[in-house]
């Protein structure tokens, strides 16, 4: 099933309209879903749970976005449909689409374009934790146009994953680390970008996963209220930061449809 925010005339003459794959319904787009409404952004969301509703391609759209999943990225035997997300996200790149992989998306981002994952080899990284964004370049222009405004800061994040791009693919720019995971967040072309943690999440999204890894959760000696309490500190930061980020994202958009139209 698709849900398409509502737009007026107006909005949808110059708006983009942007596809965005949900793998499971706790894992949806969440504390960025707001952000991407004021932008006016045509969100059109597909959940991959729904068979045929992944589109075959991204004809039609204007920005793809993949969201996360407890299934890895090359589990075509569990999760049938991620042959072709990883098809959509060759052809978002090639194709200069704007493109965003979150955790699970990220992962199939790198797959998809020859990087490999691998498990953590120092056990998952799990709750709110941070990440540090690498300085800017030397040459004008270098500033990334989504995370540019981070450069050689570290940030607030919620993380939830076993895996890690272990190796990114070999036209890749990495462009945020943490101690344990150092492929935190890449760019890849001039319009897409994977990001290992969740800026969606939020206290709720960190309740609903408590819950489904709970087992995990007791054999990491991981507190779950303690995760929980802690995400929910950090929610007005947390928003402000990946609030931000998903605007950018749909101004990118919107940038390049207008560009098309008027050139």
């Amino acid at each position: 099933m698709s849900q398409s925010a509502p737009v007026s005339s107006a909005e949808s003459t110059s708006q983009g309209r942007i596809l965005v794959i949900q793998h499971q319904s706790n894992a949806g787009l969440g504390a960025i879903a707001s952000s991407f409404e004021s932008a006016a952004a045509r969100v059109d969301v597909r959940s991959a749970e729904n068979p045929g509703a992944i589109p075959e391609t991204l004809a039609g759209f204007d920005g793809l976005v993949v969201l996360g999943g407890s299934m890895g990225p090359e589990d075509d035997a569990v999760a049938p449909w991620l042959s072709r997300v990883r098809e959509l996200l060759r052809e978002g790149v090639a194709s200069g689409v704007p493109t965003l992989g979150i955790c699970l998306g990220a992962q199939l981002l790198a797959v998809a374009h020859g990087g490999r994952i691998t498990p953590m080899a120092h056990g998952p990284e799990i709750g709110l934790d941070t990440v540090t964004f690498a300085g800017r370049g030397a040459t004008p222009g270098e500033e990334d146009p989504l995370f540019g405004p981070f450069a050689g800061a570290s940030v607030p994040v919620v993380q939830w994953h076993y895996l890690a791009v272990a190796a990114l693919p070999s036209a890749a720019r990495r462009l945020a680390s943490s101690d344990r995971c150092p492929n935190q967040v890449f760019a890849l072309g001039g319009a897409a970008w994977g990001v290992q943690f969740h800026p969606e999440a939020s206290s709720v999204s960190a309740a609903d996963w408590v819950i489904e890894d709970a087992e995990n959760l007791e054999q990491l000696a991981l507190d779950a209220a303690s995760i929980v309490s802690k995400v929910t500190a950090a929610e007005p930061e947390l928003q402000r930061v990946w609030g931000g980020v998903a605007g950018r994202f749909a101004g990118i958009v919107d940038a390049r449809v207008r560009a098309q139209r008027t050139g």
